[in-house]
């Protein structure tokens, strides 16, 4: 019988059944064939883009005529022009004249795949992205040689998709257009390998003293090793650190095997001689320092630009001459000084700037010693101290901590004024644990500083780290009557041909004290120059200051003002060693002694206000003297439970009398704080008032 169905169901032509697939089977194959047909598209789209972007490259000669970087041009306060920056280019070296070991080290180095792929690297970028996953953060690029080249002639380098997206399409479209060995002519010739060289030829000239057809191994090697932070690896800022990464770019060349290892071994980088730096001075810390601010200032800008400065020539010649006089032998010392709006107008980074180009001024962290004291008693005037209040200089533990004064004796009874002024570290102690170690932290961060704080109790004598910038941008703050001050370096940015880019806004900062707390420390800053610590920064005219020494004598300090400019000095070893004899009263107080001479000798002598009178509701000797208003203002309870009303306090004997409204030095009128409340307020809130 079932052969008879068989035979009929031949017969008949139909199949037996088959199995229908599961609806998840039909959903899977259905996203393949789309995604598919949009892979097909995407590869279709990128084709399409590829080819009309190679269709609208410039001609290969038209490249190689085109520069890139920026011509800049910065002037001095004045207008003088104090430096030239911008691209510097040897002579063009074709294919052939470029030296194999330098084609070798920068394919070992940016892209060893570079012969094999077509612009783009799918296993650098699998293993950028691979990288990111584990670490967290993009730590190698994915970026070949032929993308580098188009960001270099096309693009920028802001970190977008969109700009990234171009950069792929720019790459395949050169390597559509030209060989291999074309666009690696262009990036050895057009790439930036620091201090101002683009090409090989202007490396190696400028690096080692002779043309890029002549490079060496080593020399190559270190070259190779600059691609990827010129800045960073450059011989002219860190010779050794150029040397390191050299020594990387020939371990990679050993693995991939383009030189043997006995060649590896037989290099030695410590024998490279590099080219002496020309025509580089102490200006250069300020434009160090400046001209990164443009990025933020004109992100979008390429053209030739001019850019003015709050420079002044004069005092930055005085300035570097005052440290490179006055620092100990084998130290290093920074200065910055700020004008009283925050404009720089003299840094100097260390004693010399070819040896070493590191900027101590805005880079290095030091302890502050007793400078730091500046906030501990900014901290206790707004607490309610005045300068004549007494305190007690003897010996004091705070949570197993005892500090003693730097001559181990203790003076008993004496007022504010005279222990700020002698720096006697048991009297900021008791201070800083009285107002709270965080309040003195928070008067730090106030005033601008911005490296981390501990608030252990020794923090009161200095023991966090601070940068000498920050520290002068503090004392110019006090200077400014309590108003914020921010540094900058740049007021205008121009076209060559006058067209203005960008001028700086001139706007007041905001209050960061009142101004009697600002001049109670002004006070006792003239007290530590004429009477204490400080007093070989006297310049014959009125100044305010405070030294600053921390253990060892590893770092002294002096900072002050005087006529409106504001000038931090500190000096030390970069290797954090003892320097003998220096103390911030001696060479850093000379130093800044030295400058101010000549930095305030064109302006009016001024004196300070120094009338640090507080509103008179301060004055009181109760526990009510820290209230924000009148106490005279407020409901309080007695001793025997009764509700004394405003107005009606007992024993008014004991209250200092209301100060007089007379206008201060500087034409304000002081005036009681309002009631916190009015009588209807407080009525319906205490249930009191007409039925």
């Amino acid at each position: 019988m079932a052969r008879k169905e068989i035979r009929r169901s031949a017969r008949s032509g139909r199949q037996p059944d088959q199995p229908q697939p599961s609806g998840v089977r039909k959903v899977v194959r259905g996203l393949f064939i789309w995604g598919l047909g949009f892979a097909l598209l995407g590869v279709m789209i990128v084709v399409v883009a590829v080819g009309f972007a190679a269709q609208s490259l410039p001609t290969y000669s038209e490249l190689k005529s085109s520069q890139a970087g920026q011509m800049i041009v910065v002037r001095a306060r004045d207008g003088t022009e104090i430096v030239s920056l911008g691209p510097s280019y040897g002579k063009w070296l074709a294919s052939d004249q470029i030296p194999a070991v330098m084609k070798d080290a920068i394919l070992a180095t940016e892209d060893r795949r570079y012969r094999s792929h077509i612009g783009i690297d799918p296993i650098g970028i699998a293993r950028s992205f691979y990288v990111r996953f584990q670490e967290g953060r993009f730590k190698q690029g994915g970026s070949t040689i032929t993308q580098q080249l188009a960001r270099t002639v096309f693009l920028n380098n802001s970190r977008t998709w969109g700009r990234k997206l171009r950069e792929i399409i720019l790459a395949m479209a050169l390597e559509w257009k030209f060989s291999k060995d074309q666009i690696l002519e262009l990036y050895l010739n057009k790439v930036y390998f620091g201090g101002g060289a683009y090409g090989i030829d202007s490396a190696s000239r400028k690096f080692f003293g002779h043309p890029g057809t002549e490079l060496s191994l080593p020399e190559a090697a270190i070259i190779a090793g600059l691609v990827k932070a010129p800045s960073h690896y450059s011989p002219t800022a860190d010779a050794e650190a150029a040397l390191g990464r050299g020594q990387v770019v020939l371990g990679l060349m050993r693995e991939i095997a383009v030189i043997s290892p006995a060649e590896f071994a037989a290099v030695d980088l410590k024998t490279i001689k590099f080219a002496s730096e020309k025509g580089q001075n102490s200006v250069r810390y300020f434009t160090d320092w400046a001209l990164p601010q443009l990025d933020l200032l004109l992100p979008e800008n390429s053209e030739p630009i001019e850019v003015w400065t709050t420079l002044d020539i004069a005092m930055q010649r005085a300035a570097t001459a005052a440290i490179q006089d006055q620092v100990p032998s084998g130290a290093q010392g920074a200065l910055v000084s700020l004008d009283r709006d925050g404009a720089v107008l003299a840094m100097v980074g260390g004693t010399d700037y070819v040896t070493s180009n590191y900027n101590r001024a805005v880079n290095a962290v030091r302890q502050p010693g007793s400078a730091w004291k500046l906030f501990v008693y900014l901290a206790a005037l707004e607490a309610g101290y005045t300068v004549n209040d007494k305190v007690v200089d003897e010996p004091v533990t705070i949570e197993g901590w005892s500090p003693r004064n730097s001559n181990g004796t203790f003076a008993g009874e004496i007022d504010v004024r005279s222990a700020f002024a002698y720096s006697k570290n048991t009297v900021a102690a008791q201070l800083g644990n009285e107002v709270g170690f965080s309040a003195v932290a928070g008067m730090a961060r106030r005033f601008g500083i911005t490296t981390p704080i501990s608030t252990v109790p020794s923090m009161v004598l200095g023991s966090n780290v601070v940068r000498v910038i920050d520290m002068t941008r503090a004392f110019a703050a006090v200077s400014a009557k309590g108003q914020a001050i921010e540094p900058f370096g740049i007021t205008k940015i121009s076209t060559i041909d006058g067209r203005v880019l960008y001028e700086r806004d001139r706007k007041s900062g905001q209050m960061l004290v009142p101004a009697y707390v600002a001049a109670g420390i002004t006070d006792m800053l003239q007290s530590a120059v004429s009477i204490g610590t400080g007093r070989a920064a006297q310049i014959g005219r009125p100044v305010a200051g405070k030294t600053g020494t921390t253990t060892s004598n590893k770092d002294g300090w002096f900072l002050g003002f005087s006529s409106g400019i504001t000038t931090g000095v500190w000096m030390g070893r970069d290797d954090d060693k003892p320097v003998p004899g220096l103390q911030g009263g001696t060479a850093p107080a000379r130093a800044f002694a030295a400058y101010m001479r000549v930095a305030v000798a064109g302006r009016p002598v001024e004196k300070f206000d120094t009338e640090a009178t507080p509103p008179a509701w301060q004055l009181e000797p109760d526990d009510e003297a820290n209230l924000t208003g009148n106490p005279d203002d407020y409901y309080f309870v007695d001793e025997k439970g009764n509700l004394i009303e405003p107005g009606n306090n007992p024993a008014p004997a004991e209250r200092a009398p209301p100060a007089p409204q007379v206008p201060d030095a500087g034409g304000l009128e002081r005036v009681n704080p309002p009631p916190a409340a009015n009588d209807e307020f407080l009525d319906r809130a205490t249930g009191g008032g007409p039925p």
